[in-house]
């Protein structure tokens, strides 16, 4: 994907979608100007150093906003994801939805990094992530919105947590539904959200069971579009080959759009947790259609949502801290 020179001309310029904050509440003290004062530079450092990083390696921006997902998931937006163990914390980053997969710690901790030399203990890792995701968003070609701003870090890390609170690419839709919800989200979220599939990649062993052995009884997934599961099959066999690489979005896997929704309503959607999007539930096939149908729909509903995950219990005021280096609390 080429970038383009003008991305921060484009990214001020942008129509926003109107700030969203949680209904839950749970988001009512953060701010978009929080670092108006502070840290005036702040989004610009980050913007930078994300362009650099996607320039470099593409696939880092659904790295990056895979990042911001599963870290407010797990105790709210805090931040957790990045700690290293150390102490009395074990880090999530053992866990089974990021052992192996979660990745772009060395970018966030470049701009942790330039950012404490421009404003020491200003800027928390947690709103990092955000704006990384929505940057990350923009250069891939998605829409953008107004961050609220203002988290703090938090002191402990839950690897608990991120075993049982994200949801896994196997789970069925109702555990997947109940997993939103537990964290203020809903169908519509769900569904918007799931859209950020349409960048980045899985590895075959997150979808082979749908290859071969779906529900145990040695057949294929029959929702699977068949020259699709063969193309599959060819790299991801029924053993080895656990860590190769397929892009979540066949038809354009590194530009951010609603062509994921349309593979889901043609039986490609490579993970379980897509598909059943549309083949396990009328409400969410509705939602699949309407942002398969319309690219504004679906990136109207992507802001908000992402708003109001953002807003997951944040730290705010005296909770928590603003740490110094992202992969450590402070000493």
């Amino acid at each position: 994907m080429a970038l383009s020179i003008t991305f921060f001309l484009v990214l001020s310029t942008l129509t926003l979608s109107p700030l969203c904050i949680a209904s839950t509440g749970t988001g009512l003290n953060l701010d978009p100007q929080f670092y108006d004062h502070s840290c005036p530079k702040a989004q610009k450092i980050i913007q930078s150093i994300v362009a650099k990083a996607v320039a470099k390696e593409t696939r880092m921006a659904a790295s990056l906003l895979r990042l911001h997902f599963h870290d407010c998931f797990v105790k709210g937006c805090d931040a957790s994801v990045l700690l290293d163990s150390s102490g009395s914390i074990i880090s999530e980053k053992g866990s089974n939805p990021n052992k192996n997969s979660a990745r772009g710690f060395d970018v966030i901790d470049k701009i942790k990094s330039a950012l404490e030399k421009a404003c020491p203990l200003t800027v928390s890792c947690a709103d990092i992530l955000a704006l990384a995701a929505r940057d990350s968003t923009v250069l891939a070609g998605g829409s953008s919105w107004e961050v609220p701003l203002g988290r703090r870090d938090s002191l402990s890390a839950s690897i608990s947590g991120s075993n049982h609170n994200i949801p896994a690419p196997n789970d069925t839709l109702p555990t997947i539904i109940t997993k939103f919800k537990l964290q203020g989200l809903n169908l519509v979220d769900l569904v918007a959200l799931s859209g950020s599939h349409s960048i980045g990649q899985a590895r075959c062993t997150s979808f082979r069971q749908r290859l071969y052995n779906q529900t145990g009884n040695g057949f294929p997934d029959s929702t699977i579009n068949k020259v699709y599961a063969s193309q599959l099959r060819s790299r991801c066999p029924k053993s080895g080959g656990d860590q190769n690489l397929f892009p979540l979005d066949l038809a354009s896997p590194t530009k951010f759009d609603n062509k994921y929704f349309k593979n889901i309503v043609a039986g490609k959607g490579l993970l379980n947790s897509d598909e059943i999007l549309f083949s396990k539930s009328k409400a969410s096939m509705e939602l699949v259609n309407k942002y398969a149908d319309s690219v504004d729909s679906f990136f109207k509903q992507f802001s908000k949502s992402m708003v109001k995950m953002g807003n997951i219990n944040p730290l705010t005021g005296n909770k928590g801290e603003i740490r110094k280096h992202c992969s450590k609390v402070n000493n």
